[in-house]
């Protein structure tokens, strides 16, 4: 890790790096995440019966609408064309609670870590939001990269 950040430029000030000289290339991400609840609340989730409908279908698409505006959200994020977007969610019953996963693609000048991350994070947002009446001391956690690939640093996996 060189300790160089990549968003200061010369004078130590704040700016979007200029990607428009790398080289074109496919760029994936991996990010994970979890949310924490009672046995009681991942019974109701994995049961289906939960007051609010299909809350997974919901966080899924909550995830996946918070890759593709990424840009939107992180203040110095390029906007990227996204070709694909994996998002699982399972019950993980030693938690107790889900963990969230979402893969992320593209063919570009940038990596797509910000976009998976993002993902992850809004979509455990949802879970807690649908849920929260039912359990508001749910706990989330552990956000992070589990892979990437692409670029000039090539394959990193945690």
């Amino acid at each position: 890790m060189s300790g160089d950040l990549s968003h200061l430029n010369r004078s130590g000030e704040v700016h979007m790096v200029e990607v428009g000289d790398k080289p074109i290339s496919r760029r994936e991400a991996t990010a994970e995440g979890m949310i924490a609840m009672q046995h009681s609340t991942l019974n109701l989730v994995l049961s289906g019966e939960t007051p609010k409908g299909d809350l997974l279908a919901v966080a899924r698409v909550a995830a996946i609408q918070a890759a593709k505006r990424t840009w939107e959200l992180i203040p110095l994020c390029h906007p990227l064309p996204l070709s694909g977007i994996n998002v699982t969610i399972d019950g993980d019953e030693a938690l107790p609670g889900l963990v969230l996963r979402c893969h992320c693609k593209t063919t570009g000048q940038t990596g797509v870590e910000m976009e998976a991350m993002t993902a992850v994070s809004v979509g455990l947002l949802t879970l807690y939001d649908m849920l929260k009446a039912v359990d508001p001391a749910m706990t989330l956690s552990d956000i992070r990269l589990l892979r990437k690939e692409g670029g000039r640093h090539g394959v990193w996996v945690r």
